[in-house]
């Protein structure tokens, strides 16, 4: 190698993300509504609630089961979606009908509503059929945090701890 050959260098190391305050819990609440009163109330006096995060501690997945799903509940779910879809297919090409607009809108939308129904029972009693009895159940999913923990930015921790009353 020459004397005067190149040398390569690595980039500065950087992060990716600018890092975030450190923050400090001041408390944990059951509910999100509690979380948020105590973060109204320092707002309210006065306190700058921009140094403030609510996190959710422990999700846990709720899935609550509404009913039996059979092939006639699976039909009118699929017919519902596929109507929505439907409906809304149409009406959007409604809005590009330069004849007639306001009946090809309409005519369209409707249309669209009948056959994206159609479509959808058909498609939801066949996903029901190929399924096999696995799941012939209806739920609602959720993902909802145990606990929310009142992070303040370390810096100012004593003093939201103070502004709260909380520091006997």
């Amino acid at each position: 190698m020459s004397e005067n050959a190149s040398r390569v260098t690595a980039p500065p190391t950087r992060p990716a993300v600018p890092s975030a305050p450190s923050r400090r819990s001041i408390a944990s609440f059951r509910n999100y509504a509690d979380a948020e009163q105590a973060v109204d109330a320092l707002s309210d006096r006065g306190f700058p609630v921009h140094r403030v995060a609510i996190v959710g501690r422990d999700l846990e997945l709720v899935e609550q089961v509404t009913g039996r799903l059979d092939y006639p509940r699976a039909a009118l779910r699929g017919a519902a979606g596929g109507a929505v879809t439907g409906a809304l297919i149409g009406w959007l090409f409604g809005l590009l009908s330069w004849i007639i607009p306001v009946i090809g809108w309409l005519l369209l939308m409707v249309y669209g509503l009948i056959f994206g129904a159609i479509v959808g029972a058909l498609f939801g009693v066949l996903v029901h059929a190929l399924q096999g009895g696995r799941r012939d159940f209806a739920s609602a999913t959720a993902m909802r945090p145990r606990t929310y923990e009142l992070m303040v930015d370390e810096d100012v921790a004593a003093d939201a701890v103070r502004t709260l009353g909380w520091d006997h």
